[in-house]
């Protein structure tokens, strides 16, 4: 059981929202570049801040809005008839970009280990990676757990807080993002197994 198996509660929330978008003429492409640029501009006040308490406090919202728009991007190329070879791209890159970007800002957190948190980047995009690979064999895109994208995000939003509150310090930071890299391992290796199957 991972958080990505609520996801059908989770869209029947949002349909709404997304027909109300497609009625104002947007398109699912434009939600993913959103959900991009939200992420950018928050691991940006991150870094530029060096991770002051504010702009940590802030950083589990962009999560859960972030997490929000990628389900409104797939209802839309789904179910309104927005899919295309474009947004297959746009979709699979700009969450790594994504990732990457908020993952990495957290290294400018005074005391966190620039290696635990690019060890941890590195073994997400390789996770990720893995799950598309699927395609290339013929399958469909996997999200294996046990640490997918939305779990990934709960991770870092709580790892955000525990940053923000000073309830951690950089040694127990670095030690959670190190567990979470490891944490990547299965969660690789059940995607590929998916995937042969």
């Amino acid at each position: 059981m991972t958080i990505y198996d609520l996801k059908p509660a989770f869209l029947n929330l949002l349909r709404p929202f997304a027909a109300r978008l497609v009625e104002k003429g947007l398109t699912a492409n434009h939600v993913t570049l959103a959900a991009l640029l939200l992420s950018l501009a928050q691991a940006s006040l991150v870094a530029l801040t060096h991770g002051a308490p504010w702009s940590l406090w802030l950083m589990p919202l962009t999560l859960f809005l972030r997490m929000a728009l990628n389900a409104v991007d797939g209802i839309m190329a789904k179910e309104f008839g927005q899919k295309s070879d474009l947004g297959g791209y746009l979709n699979e890159l700009c969450d790594i970009l994504s990732d990457a970007a908020l993952y990495l800002a957290m290294a400018f957190v005074p005391g966190v280990s620039l290696w635990s948190v690019g060890l941890f980047t590195f073994a997400a995009v390789v996770s990720e990676y893995a799950g598309v690979l699927a395609w290339a064999i013929g399958g469909g895109r996997r999200y294996d757990g046990p640490f997918g994208k939305s779990d990934r995000a709960f991770f870092l939003g709580l790892v955000a807080l525990l940053a923000a509150t000073g309830i951690a310090g950089g040694d127990i930071l670095s030690a959670l993002f190190f567990a979470g890299a490891l944490l990547e391992i299965p969660t690789t290796l059940n995607r590929v197994r998916g995937g042969l199957r």
